[in-house]
């Protein structure tokens, strides 16, 4: 099973088109990320940090190189292989939270569930709401909710179906601190207890130092790959 758990870049290049011309976003990175590691991306803003994730998560495809997620070489995977493998595998927290603004947060947190068919979606849905403090919340609406619990509903959303490999971009990055520090909380408490390995990119240093193993990415290249130091 731990190899279906990890993610691995190799070379991984991506070019984009600008009407100043070409950007090279990302430069041969490459990287192996094993089952139920925690790992921070650090960088400034333009350095590919988002690109890098959105390419691990096989949101985007490289202009070179490959990829693999759970197991799977994604990097020529149709998008209806793609969408499945995802489905399976992956959750994602980003910072603008994308909740579906018609539906409820029990709705929103069961959708995963919902496209995979599960008889108990609502059910297992109201037990994340739970685990995130949010059951009271259950049939409001994304506007009716805080930022800090709508984030709550979309990490509850993307750890619903007990995904092996969660993605967060900057997953605080709209939130005040105290409040961001809640969502924090819960980011590194659900994925340890399902044993998911945990992907975040960050701007924030005390938040990556609480990851085991930091990246720093510079011009589109990985300069520093760190773990923590454990007495």
């Amino acid at each position: 099973m731990e190899a279906a758990r990890t993610i691995i870049l190799d070379k991984v290049h991506l070019n984009l088109s600008s009407s100043a011309g070409p950007v090279n976003v990302l430069r041969g990175v490459s990287l192996s990320i094993g089952a139920g590691e925690s790992v921070a991306l650090l960088g400034p803003s333009g350095s590919g940090k988002s690109s890098l994730l959105m390419i691990a998560a096989g949101l985007e495809k490289p202009t070179s190189g490959s990829v693999s997620l759970a197991g799977t070489d994604i990097t020529n995977l149709g998008e209806d292989a793609l969408a499945r493998l995802r489905r399976e595998t992956v959750g994602i927290v980003f910072q603008s939270f994308h909740l579906i603004a018609t539906m409820t947060a029990l709705e929103n947190v069961a959708l995963p569930l919902e496209f995979a068919r599960a008889d108990d979606a609502f059910a297992r849905a109201r037990e994340e709401l739970d685990r995130v403090g949010l059951s009271a919340r259950a049939h409001h609406y994304p506007g009716q909710l805080s930022g800090g619990e709508q984030q709550r509903v979309a990490l509850a959303r993307a750890m619903v179906a007990r995904p092996p490999v969660l993605f967060a971009d900057e997953p605080t990055g709209n939130l005040d601190t105290e409040t961001g520090n809640d969502v924090a909380e819960l980011l590194f408490a659900l994925p340890a207890r399902a044993n998911t390995t945990l992907f975040l990119v960050t701007h924030e240093e005390a938040l990556a130092r609480r990851c085991a193993r930091i990246l720093r990415l510079k011009d589109g290249a990985i300069v520093s790959d760190s773990r923590a130091v454990t007495a």
